[in-house]
């Protein structure tokens, strides 16, 4: 070999070499911090090593994970609040003291390594904020350049919700009223600076959706014979994950960007959830999670069939089941860690474990449809809990949708026994009822349960059962 080849094959081996460093085929965990039982930072460090995740994201900047992580072999990133981005977007001054009180002081004995503008901001915020993303990111990677942080990628999570197309695969494409305005300038930002697209990604949701024209078992990667071909590729997918990412694929390539690379930024399977969320289970969430770090972690990568071979770096949704998370019940069963610590199903994300190595998992009972009444009522803790904050939770659901607590006003019919407890449950149930096809949850930030058990006594008996 000459010696400028020989060269040449140096340079490639190192590049190689430092490509592999970078996307260990190790999975990483989503660490939320939405819970008033959880463990201690440092013990949530240990099990996050316990889980041998190679990576983990925080919805923050907290200085105590941060300093707990210090002189880890953990990847860690961080995010900046969607509530500051408008104001950073504007303020060059503003972007580098965000960067020099949060990651400076950890940095590089903390190993970050992605910075992420908001959080779903297309999904959870409104169109000032969208537009002031990109400005945003291009002042938080000036403010990197500026205290001379080079290893650092800034990005930003976007939900499957970006798109206005995603089937088949190839029809992929943005939201019209997006593509131009953001989503090109973000891909040209993410192309210049070397960094991904991220993007949160559940199956779940789809097949929950659509769970009569969507196959569970391709949904879960344990289909043997069902497959899906593209009429206009040819690619045939074998799994709706897949299927998923490939739209996302071709919506950059029909924006001029076929290259960007993607880093899955949260995806994963409710472990439960409310009586009528079909399929939040134990089994599908040991059965997804297991099969999506096997492909996540292949040897050599697998990718999808638009990148074949591609590596999907990712972070698994999410450490604990977090008990203050607003929203339908599935929202706080996504962990693969109940609160005390212990696993909810074993689970290995460095993909090592042998599937067959696993126990049996309990069998699944709500992949149909549930049939039977359901209620909503004051939960058990609440009844112990802050009997102001009970009452708020009653006089808001009292004042919400038609006449819902007319029955439980001074000379209703239901205006005794004058029990808190037994009148929030009543307002709880009648509002649920009212307004749960709205959106209306049962959750009164913690205070509220489902149950399919009636919990009528004497006039109770006009309790709503959805």
């Amino acid at each position: 070999m000459e010696v400028g080849a020989f060269s040449l094959f140096v340079v490639l081996c190192l590049l190689t070499s430092s490509a592999s460093a970078e996307f260990s085929a190790k999975v990483g965990v989503n660490f939320g911090q939405l819970g008033n039982n959880l463990p201690t930072t440092e013990r949530s460090v240990e099990l996050i090593k316990s889980l041998q995740a190679e990576r983990v994201k925080i919805y923050d900047a907290d200085p105590k994970i941060l300093t707990a992580l210090r002189n880890t072999d953990i990847q860690v990133s961080i995010m900046v609040p969607n509530e500051i981005i408008i104001d950073i977007s504007t303020n060059q001054t503003l972007a580098d003291q965000w960067v020099h009180t949060n990651l400076v002081p950890f940095y590089p004995d903390t190993k970050i390594r992605y910075l992420l503008v908001g959080n779903e901001i297309i999904s959870s915020t409104t169109k000032p904020t969208w537009l002031a993303l990109v400005p945003a990111m291009r002042k938080i990677k000036n403010a990197l350049r500026t205290h001379r942080i080079h290893k650092v990628k800034v990005g930003t999570p976007s939900a499957m919700d970006v798109l206005q197309s995603s089937f088949p695969p190839s029809n992929g494409s943005f939201r019209s009223d997006i593509a131009g305005p953001i989503m090109k300038p973000m891909l040209q930002f993410l192309n210049r600076t070397k960094s991904f697209f991220f993007v949160d990604v559940y199956p779940y949701f789809a097949w929950a959706n659509d769970p009569n024209n969507i196959n569970l078992d391709y949904t879960l990667f344990q289909s043997r014979n069902i497959t899906y071909t593209d009429p206009n590729t040819g690619l045939t997918y074998t799994n709706l994950f897949d299927q998923m990412i490939d739209a996302l694929v071709f919506a950059m390539k029909r924006l001029g960007y076929p290259d960007i690379r993607i880093f899955i930024a949260e995806t994963g399977w409710p472990n439960g959830g409310d009586f009528d969320q079909i399929g939040a289970n134990i089994y599908n969430a040991a059965t997804y999670n297991r099969n999506v770090v096997k492909k996540l972690t292949a040897k050599p990568p697998v990718g999808t069939p638009a990148r074949p071979g591609s590596v999907l770096p990712a972070f698994i949704f999410a450490l604990y089941n977090e008990n203050r998370k607003p929203g339908q019940g599935t929202e706080r069963h996504f962990g693969l860690l109940y609160p005390s610590g212990k696993n909810i199903y074993p689970i290995d994300l460095s993909g090592e474990t042998p599937l067959s190595e696993y126990a049996p998992l309990p069998a699944p009972e709500n992949n149909n449809p549930y049939k039977g009444k359901i209620w909503c009522v004051v939960a058990k803790e609440a009844m112990r809990g802050n009997k102001t904050e009970l009452a708020a939770a009653l006089s808001y659901a009292c004042s919400q949708g038609n006449k819902t607590c007319a029955a439980i006003q001074p000379g209703g019919i239901c205006s005794r026994p004058d029990s808190l407890v037994r009148r929030a449950s009543f307002a709880f149930s009648s509002y649920w009822a009212q307004l749960k096809k709205a959106g209306g949850s049962c959750y009164f930030n913690g205070l509220a349960v489902q149950t399919n058990k009636d919990p009528s006594m004497g006039c109770y008996g006009l309790f709503k059962g959805e």
